[in-house]
């Protein structure tokens, strides 16, 4: 299945009377209310609320990053709840690209989940219908089976690899100010994971939409040359950008790269971990 679809094709499914959930996933990284607050104002129709910090998340201990994966189990149980079953086809969209977005794609995608794809230039290509009513989720009645993720890389094999001698290919997510250590207000230390090389997932978008696939076959393959996409390792800032460029590989033909959940917040909570600038 195409991880994108269009505002078009999303209100062909709907007026067909297809079975889709749709998920709102707006989010701010500086204000975790004003997403949900966003949604009460005005939602595709039927939308249920998805909130990264508590659906898409796990604990925080202070060293695992800003927004941790949920343990299996707990995402088995988030899905129940959220009504996402096996065989649920998933639309996410939110008004920043697909940035937030894209999380639930890739939690889904990495324990398997075929049928999940983002909404191509989020709430403000919507063409629709737009309600203020919100929809509660419809839990299901019984415990989806719980799925390993798939494609995670975790802090171990970040530190080895930065001292390999054949090192895997980082690609950065984030602004490059922020790669570089400059502007940092998220994070209490500014740079990137040594080795790191940096492309802002906006570069994935033009006038907030994504690149054709061709393109973003073109610019990828530009920027990893002869290394195979199951050799990348995406990162960012907490694990949420990043998979905006892993969705962005997949529309383009290059599937199979992975995630640092992560990324800069978990990296940079060690002192002893080298940073570059």
């Amino acid at each position: 299945m195409n991880p994108i679809i269009t505002a078009n094709q999303l209100e062909e499914l709907i007026n067909e009377g297809s079975d889709v959930l749709i998920c709102d996933c707006r989010f701010d990284l500086t204000n975790a209310k004003a997403g949900f607050e966003m949604y009460k104002t005005a939602h595709i129709t039927g939308a249920i609320y998805v909130n990264v910090d508590q659906d898409l998340s796990g604990k925080k201990t202070g060293g695992n990053g800003r927004h941790p994966l949920p343990t299996p189990e707990e995402w088995t149980k988030t899905r129940q709840g959220l009504g996402i079953a096996n065989h649920t086809h998933v639309v996410a969209y939110d008004s920043h690209g697909g940035t937030f977005a894209s999380r639930l794609w890739w939690m889904l995608r990495s324990i398997g989940h075929a049928s999940v794809q983002v909404l191509d230039g989020g709430l403000d290509a919507w063409n629709g219908s737009f309600s203020s009513v919100g929809r509660a989720p419809k839990p299901l009645s019984t415990k989806p089976e719980a799925y390993p993720y798939q494609g995670v890389v975790l802090i171990d094999e970040m530190e080895k690899n930065v001292t390999a001698q054949e090192r895997k290919m980082v690609i950065d997510a984030r602004a490059p100010d922020r790669f570089r250590g400059e502007n940092e207000t998220l994070d209490p230390v500014g740079g990137h994971i040594p080795g790191a090389t940096n492309r802002c997932f906006k570069e994935n978008l033009v006038a907030g939409k994504f690149k054709s696939p061709e393109l973003l076959y073109k610019e990828f393959v530009l920027l990893i040359g002869q290394q195979k996409p199951g050799t990348i390792i995406h990162s960012c800032g907490s694990g949420v950008s990043a998979c905006h460029n892993l969705l962005a590989m997949e529309a383009a033909g290059l599937s199979g790269s992975r995630l640092h959940v992560g990324s800069w917040s978990e990296w940079c909570s060690d002192p002893k971990r080298p940073i570059e600038t």
